[in-house]
């Protein structure tokens, strides 16, 4: 509706095609679907391409936010068991100054 193609709505739906069928949609099943017009069919085309590349970008977007905070994870726990052998060296040194005594 937003690209002025109204005409195609009822069609749409009587047809199930919802936003991730309408993302596999070419131009044969476009005019397969009463979308005659080869202007209506390349403005849509235009328009799922640009969605593609959106959902593409933002996918690989959430990918890299993913590995930065497996990475953050992963210094953290290094810092803890780094933190965790330095409380057992001392408490360990400290051991052996009572037991020398």
């Amino acid at each position: 509706m937003s690209l002025n193609l109204e005409q195609y709505v009822s069609e749409f739906s009587a047809q199930n095609i919802n936003g991730e069928h309408l993302l596999q949609l070419d131009g044969s099943r476009l005019k397969a679907l009463g979308m005659t017009s080869s202007q209506d069919r390349a403005i849509i085309k235009r328009k799922l391409k640009e969605m593609k590349a959106s959902l593409e970008k933002a996918r690989k977007a959430q990918e890299k936010m993913e590995k930065q905070r497996e990475k953050l994870r992963r210094k953290e726990q290094e810092q803890l068991q780094r933190r965790s052998k330095k409380t057992d060296k001392c408490s360990s040194d400290a051991t052996e100054g009572t037991n020398e005594q």
